[in-house]
């Protein structure tokens, strides 16, 4: 029969848990997200691309990682153009995708994106942290390999093995 250890209370750990119960913490306080300075309200007000007669105006495009800042420089794809205007018209249904490259804007945070991996299409609820990623990064194309037991033939000694 196996006794249970008495746990005794070190003092420093009676001093921690009396510091506690006088300070009256119960749970942690919810963090604000904020992405490069930016708070989410603010992020989804701001344009995609700087304005033209001010190229230095804080954009999207200008806050995005260096990858993503140059192909939003070059223009979106006429594919994650149309998957854009899908999104915008969407009101909570989810929208259904083959553009895998296609980069997770502010605007798109709330709503859920069903990309294809390649067999199947994979349901995404876009998340503040998901920013600047593709979205072929949430839905895994590759299976990780699970192995079962060796079988016959598998090794010298499994050729003498009776099958039943």
């Amino acid at each position: 029969m196996a006794r249970k250890r008495k746990m005794f209370r070190t003092a420093k750990m009676a001093r921690r848990q009396a510091r506690k119960r006088r300070s009256k913490i119960s749970e942690r306080r919810k963090k604000e997200f904020r992405w490069r300075g930016y708070s989410l309200e603010e992020l989804q007000v701001m344009p995609l691309y700087p304005p033209e007669d001010d190229p230095d105006a804080t954009s999207i495009a200008t806050l995005m990682p260096s990858r993503v800042k140059r192909s939003l420089a070059r223009g979106l794809d006429p594919e994650c153009e149309k998957l854009l205007e899908r999104i915008r018209g969407s009101n909570g249904k989810v929208v259904r995708t083959h553009c895998r490259g296609m980069y997770v804007l502010p605007e798109m945070v709330g709503t859920t994106i069903a990309v294809h991996d390649g067999q199947n299409f994979v349901k995404i609820e876009i998340a503040p942290q998901m920013i600047g990623h593709s979205l072929g990064e949430f839905a895994k194309t590759r299976k990780s390999v699970t192995h079962t037991g060796p079988g016959v033939g598998a090794t010298r000694s499994s050729q003498h093995v009776a099958l039943k």
